[in-house]
């Protein structure tokens, strides 16, 4: 599988100051491909913690140079310049991610596709134009890029080496997690892990070789499998292990909700997409239904945590509904 080679193109006020957040969508792209170049637009003093991300990523900087109302239709048509200059100078590139959800870069995309670029779209749910999502090859919502941390195990688990092989573990689960299959070669895995890590290195795990890390990583993971196909090693998600599948009822629900919207508030998001909260929940609790919490429909489970003080249920100038966490 060959790999792409991306152009990232980042809205700030999209993203907000979080550092995580820039680090997950950076983490997105480099799980499918190189970052040959990238620039971020409406950058201010507010942005001084992104600083070292921006740095070690070799991102370029557009500042924001406040003058009148028509500033954010500036930095709109300067990103749509530069993204046009790169289709059309620079060939390696095949690929494009833009960082908004404004409906004004649609005609963007539809030249980019024209051009045989993939176009993958990232934004917050509440900013997200219908249009310029289905416009995009591939979308992605930035709530669902921001990560929980891992839950760490004790610390007598952990490797007496330099790496900490839990948190790898829950890096490898990611990746091989955003693959189509949910399974890849371990060559492949590598190679995304040198990608995301420069400094990379097995021996940091007390592993003379890779294949001697991934079993490692498998026989400690939960999740992840290994096993030889055609000469070659493989790694994927474990289908079979369905043990102790959490389940939600009328007695947790509301916990479980109240800590994924906690989560959402934590990074920076004030209003989710309905969507974005069910699809959250069912990470964590795959089985789940509304039925299993006393509800027929998921607008009523909306509308309990509304009363519980927990939401708001909102509707923007395109009548999409979303939810203010309180």
């Amino acid at each position: 599988m060959g790999t792409s080679n991306f152009a990232v193109f980042v809205d700030l006020e999209n993203v907000g100051a979080k550092e995580s957040l820039l680090l997950s969508i950076i983490e997105k792209v480099k799980i499918r491909g190189d970052i040959l170049l990238g620039k971020v637009y409406g950058y201010t003093d507010r942005y001084t913690d992104l600083k070292p991300v921006l740095l070690s990523n070799t991102f370029a900087v557009v500042p924001s140079l406040r003058w009148g109302k028509v500033q954010k239709n500036n930095l709109d048509i300067q990103l749509v310049i530069d993204a046009m200059e790169v289709a059309y100078t620079n060939p390696l590139i095949d690929s494009f991610c833009i960082v908004s959800g404004d409906s004004d870069y649609t005609p963007l995309v539809g030249r980019l596709k024209s051009m045989g670029k993939h176009v993958l779209g990232i934004s917050r749910s509440e900013a997200a134009s219908s249009i310029f999502v289905n416009a995009c090859n591939e979308f992605v919502f930035l709530e669902s890029v921001a990560k929980r941390q891992p839950k760490k195990k004790p610390k007598e688990e952990r490797s007496t080496e330099d790496g900490d092989i839990n948190e790898l573990i829950a890096q490898v689960e990611t990746i091989v997690g955003d693959q189509t299959e949910e399974q890849m070669y371990a060559s492949e895995l590598k190679d995304t892990l040198n990608r995301l890590r420069p400094d990379f290195s097995e021996r940091s795990y007390g592993c003379a070789t890779f294949g001697k890390l991934v079993a490692a990583i498998t026989k400690r993971s939960d999740k992840l499998t290994s096993w030889m196909e055609n000469s070659s090693l493989m790694i994927g998600l474990d289908t079979e292990d369905e043990e102790a599948e959490p389940k939600l009822d009328k007695n947790n629900w509301v916990a479980a909700f109240e800590q994924a919207l906690e989560h959402f508030k934590d990074e920076g998001f004030d209003r989710v997409n309905p969507s974005i909260l069910k699809a959250t929940i069912q990470a964590d609790y795959p089985s789940f239904e509304e039925k299993q919490i006393g509800f027929k429909r998921f607008s009523d489970v909306m509308k309990a945590l509304e009363k519980k003080g927990l939401l708001v249920v909102e509707m923007d100038d395109a009548h999409t509904m979303l939810l203010r966490i309180c």
